[in-house]
């Protein structure tokens, strides 16, 4: 009977300390073409606004006789 709870203890402290597989990303799952894409629709908006603000700053040096 001793036997069967050192057995028990063991595999307990075994599954315990056993490492976990690691977490696959979300570019490494089955959703990774659709991140991808809205990683790249992420930077052309940036892109988008940093043109579109540059284009503000300039139209006010045009409207302000500059």
């Amino acid at each position: 009977m001793r036997f069967l709870l050192v057995l028990i203890i063991l595999a307990l402290a075994i599954w315990k300390l056993w490492p976990e597989p690691p977490v696959p990303t979300a570019e490494e799952s089955f959703i990774g073409p659709q991140v991808q894409t809205l990683n790249k629709m992420e930077q052309f908006e940036e892109d988008y606004m940093k043109a579109l603000d540059e284009k503000k700053e300039r139209l006010e040096r045009e409207a302000d006789g500059g």
